[in-house]
């Protein structure tokens, strides 16, 4: 049975999301959604070595620093690459406290893809840590989740195609 013009339609719709697809995706999506692991946390009297060491076995590339429950900072692999490594420091007596990056800018758990996206681009982070109503922080979302969850939008023939689909060579079936 062939199918009518907006039956067809649908269906690509369904196989190949649209700029509509996206941008709902994007406004309508809460960062809860995106994010599948609770925040890793340490205290700032916690050394550079345990926190590091605590990072490697997670694989996890940023740990939340809390004090009495509260966030003071957030320390990533870009703190050990641009304030650890090539300096003389005994990471064993070292608090994590020394190479944290103090008050990180936090976004509610409810906040949507779309201004979290936005909010990292514009401001250079690749990790904002999650809080809720009390401020308490829940999670940490990364431009790696985002990233993820915006592949998950797209078909994986979507993501593959060549940027120009018309061009000679990927015309004729043959040798594919």
């Amino acid at each position: 049975m062939p199918f009518d013009d907006d039956e067809r339609e649908r269906l690509l719709e369904e196989e190949h999301p649209g700029p509509q697809i996206l941008e709902s995706a994007l406004a309508n999506t809460a960062l809860s959604e995106v994010v599948s692991q609770p925040a890793l946390t340490v205290s700032p009297s916690t050394t550079l070595a345990e926190t590091i060491r605590l990072m490697q076995l997670e694989r996890r590339a940023c740990v939340l620093i809390l004090d009495n429950g509260r966030l003071v900072g957030i320390f990533t692999g870009r703190d050990i690459l641009m304030k650890i490594a090539g300096h003389p420091l005994d990471l064993t007596h070292t608090p994590v406290s020394t190479a944290m990056t103090p008050d990180p800018m936090t976004l509610p758990a409810d906040a949507n893809v779309a201004f979290a996206l936005n909010k990292m681009v514009l401001e250079g982070f690749r990790h904002i840590p999650l809080v809720d109503d009390a401020g308490n922080p829940t999670a940490v979302v990364s431009m790696r989740n985002l990233i993820e969850y915006l592949g998950e939008i797209y078909s994986r023939e979507l993501l593959t195609m060549p940027s120009d689909p018309n061009q000679a060579r990927f015309r004729s079936r043959e040798g594919a």
